[in-house]
């Protein structure tokens, strides 16, 4: 634990030194957040009980979304990605003879980086989007607790799915084609368009079933209290869930990847 405990915390201080990049993502999720406000308070004017939504919850949707790309890293990145290079270079032999699992090490990394985002882009535009707008925030001390504890599972189902897509370069060598697929579906399952709850029926039972419901949608539930009670546990598990299984299956690909590894032709 402590060896991990270091690995995230390197990996903090890691994405701490990119200020200007910082800055300039805490801008750009600003002006996407104020846009897509105005969409939405448009769209909810038409249907002012859209998805069970008011449109205080429409707005405070928005900006929990700017405040999670990064932390949850919904189009790619983080860790997943300096393994998919180490792959196509061989130096990821220097992984497989460390004495500390993969999965252990690159998690680590990637929850010390969603920490970093957490602080930085997940923080201040939410700060912003309260000055700008009439947000809803959680009614009790339990409930920001709960949403709190959502975000490292929701950061763990994230890195999974980024993980598989990043082992598929053992056989093809190049993970660029699975990553864009893993993001477009990501960019549409999560919430991220548009909140899941407003879904045509069918569609919308489909989407809160696939693990990228976790990214946003169910933590902004629970944000927004519209998950309470026994509904609250269940929405964890179903982030706990996904996690168990997603990474059970990313150590089953990468034991079979190990076999896949030559170094200078060996």
């Amino acid at each position: 634990m402590p060896l991990h405990v270091a690995v995230a915390t390197r990996a903090f201080k890691r994405y701490s030194t990119y200020v200007g990049a910082t800055l300039a993502g805490i801008f750009t999720n600003c002006v996407f957040g104020v846009i897509m406000c105005f969409v939405y308070l448009e769209v909810w004017a038409a249907n002012p009980d859209a998805g069970g939504y008011d449109a205080g919850d429409a707005v405070t949707y928005v900006w929990l979304g700017q405040a999670m790309i990064m932390t949850v890293a919904v189009w790619g990145g983080g860790s997943p990605d300096d393994l998919a290079e180490r792959i196509r270079t061989g130096d990821v032999v220097i992984d497989l003879y460390r004495p500390v699992g993969i999965l252990g090490w690159y998690l680590a990394a990637d929850l010390g980086r969603a920490a970093y985002h957490l602080l930085t882009r997940g923080l201040a535009p939410t700060l912003v989007g309260g000055l700008l707008f009439d947000l809803h925030y959680p009614a009790d001390a339990l409930t920001w607790l709960v949403f709190l504890a959502a975000i490292p599972i929701a950061v763990t189902v994230s890195f999974a799915l980024r993980m598989l897509a990043s082992l598929t370069a053992f056989w093809l060598l190049d993970d660029v084609g699975p990553r864009m697929l893993l993001g477009f579906a990501a960019l549409f399952f999560s919430g991220l368009t548009v909140p899941l709850v407003i879904l045509p029926d069918g569609l919308r039972e489909l989407a809160m079933a696939l693990p990228w419901a976790t990214f946003l949608q169910v933590p902004a539930d629970i944000w927004l209290g519209k998950r309470t009670g026994l509904e609250v546990v269940a929405g964890l598990a179903f982030m706990a869930g996904w996690a168990v299984v997603l990474l059970a299956t990313c150590a089953y690909v990468l034991h079979r990847a190990e076999r896949r590894v030559v170094v200078q032709g060996g």
